[in-house]
């Protein structure tokens, strides 16, 4: 989600500063809720910026650089395990304990794709087209 830009956080922040103005007033007026200009107005109060923090990036990755090399180390030495038995055996190598969505991403952020194999053997009839 982008972050408000800055001409609409000095103007929000110029409405509040008008006299009997209230915070629930301005917020229907420029389309915002109500906690964006409450937490504006306590920002620019506390730090005398209007502009957005910057963004995180989200949490780190479980695994690091080791814990990718066991990994890999597990799919090389079993290629058709299934996410569960992949976690495991990464737990028994030393690793993390990873949850199965966990597991699929860093299976995914190393190349490694899906095991596809028909889950039914092929028809002995030939096909009618």
């Amino acid at each position: 989600m982008k972050a408000y830009s800055i001409d609409l956080r000095e103007r929000v922040a110029a409405a509040c500063a008008a006299p009997q103005a209230r915070i629930y007033q301005v917020a229907a007026q420029f389309s915002v809720s109500i906690s964006f200009v409450d937490k504006l107005l306590r920002r620019q109060r506390t730090s005398g910026s209007l502009a957005a923090l910057p963004a995180s990036g989200g949490p780190m990755p479980r695994l690091d650089p080791a814990g990718q090399d066991l990994l890999r180390a597990c799919l090389v030495a079993q290629p058709d395990a299934t996410l569960a038995e992949i976690s495991l055996a990464l737990a028994a190598a030393a690793g993390p304990a990873l949850s199965r969505t966990s597991t699929w991403r860093a299976v995914e952020r190393l190349g490694w794709g899906r095991k596809k194999k028909a889950s039914t053997p092929p028809s002995v009839t030939p096909n009618a087209s």
